[in-house]
């Protein structure tokens, strides 16, 4: 039995080639090359949405250690410490305040040092 594809198969390259918008040369106007780089694409944006998490993550703790060694304490302590003392905020909060509020950190790190002794 043979099977008409018309306009479905239209409808299908057409949706693979929009979201091929962009590519370089053929592998956004040749439906084959722009499928098989779509899926590689894909993959990549997926594995870079967990790096991107990964990163920013880093990031924090790198601010926060800056400013935790600016106060006289160690990063891991601040840490354990800020469990002891049922703070609360996260590192990406911890980082913003580090970064745009140094004093609003240094009295969180106060309260730290004392939950601490």
């Amino acid at each position: 039995m043979r099977v008409k594809t018309g306009f479905v198969r239209r409808r299908r390259h057409k949706k693979i080639l929009k979201l091929a918008r962009g590519f370089f040369s053929g592998r956004h106007k040749h439906f084959r090359k722009a499928k098989e780089q779509l899926e590689r694409s894909l993959v990549y944006a997926y594995r870079d949405r967990k790096n991107n998490k990964r990163n920013f993550r880093s990031l924090w703790i790198t601010r926060i250690n800056a400013a935790c060694r600016l106060n006289g304490i160690s990063y891991s302590k601040f840490i354990s410490g800020l469990e002891k003392a049922n703070i609360g905020l996260d590192r990406k909060v911890l980082a913003d305040l580090a970064m745009n509020e140094p004093t609003s950190f240094a009295a969180i790190a106060d309260r730290v040092k004392k939950a601490i002794a």
